[in-house]
């Protein structure tokens, strides 16, 4: 029987799902990151689907989301506050687990558009995650920055310095100009073409520029491109998804 845990973790409401069998147990453990507007319990599906294959998931709510929404609403200009206090809150969620003891050294993250933007900033921060999957996401972080801010600037929305004090914030994380800092970590990448919020050829051109990063271990990098497919998250994505961290957190931890 798959389990479901609520539990609040450094201040970070969180979803823990587990097999009961293996709820004591130290497992492969992979952080959900959830989407602009969404909350944790909206992935609770893939999550069942991947504790029944012998992984702990850890789904947290991002700030100003699901039990932590505040009454004035989401607001596009908190958009990279989000991203970047969820990738700090990652480090706390993973030291949580390694205490309790519930860890065995191999950990995943996944994000769904929002939360994939959150997990690529991870990746450039913390060399423990083993594996990660992009569900139409996107790591050119000054790029996606520039075309927010032009469409918050059509809306005559007064920006004032808040343009170069972003940019200066998520530079750091923007892990486009940092390929290396991957260092042959297995990521796969899944975007729907017809994607108009995350514009699916920065899933394309990311693909491109990191090949050859990975010539040496072409297994370790994958992209899927679905025909047909706005933004949501496609069964084909999901099915794919739970493979991969099947195969590199599962089967794959030495090659």
């Amino acid at each position: 029987m798959i389990v479901i845990d609520h539990e609040t973790i450094e201040g970070i409401p969180t979803l823990h799902v587990v097999d009961q069998k293996k709820q004591k147990e130290k497992l492969p453990t992979i952080f959900f990151f959830h989407g602009y507007t969404s909350a944790k319990e909206h992935n609770l599906h893939i999550a069942y689907m991947l504790a029944t294959k012998g992984f702990r998931v850890l789904l947290p709510d991002a700030i100003y989301h699901g039990e932590r929404q505040v009454t004035e609403g989401h607001s596009d200009l908190k958009f990279w506050e989000i991203v970047l206090t969820s990738i700090h809150e990652l480090e706390k969620l993973k030291n949580d687990i390694v205490i309790k003891g519930l860890a065995n050294g191999q950990f995943g993250v996944i994000g769904t558009s929002m939360g994939a933007i959150t997990m690529y900033g991870a990746l450039t921060r913390y060399p423990w995650i083993a594996s990660a999957v992009s569900f139409m996401g996107t790591a050119y972080y000054q790029a996606f920055l520039q075309e927010q801010l032009q469409s918050l600037e059509e809306q005559e929305i007064e920006l004032g310095q808040l343009k170069q004090e972003v940019l200066n914030q998520i530079k750091p994380y923007d892990l486009t100009a940092q390929l290396d800092r991957l260092n042959g970590r297995p990521l796969m990448i899944w975007h729907g073409k017809e994607d108009q919020v995350v514009p699916y050829p920065f899933s394309e051109r990311l693909y491109d520029e990191l090949e050859r990063y990975y010539e040496e271990h072409p297994h370790r990098l994958k992209f899927i491109a679905e025909d047909r497919v706005a933004h949501k998250v496609s069964r084909t994505a999901v099915l794919s998804s739970i493979e991969w961290f099947e195969k590199h957190l599962l089967k794959d931890q030495i090659s």
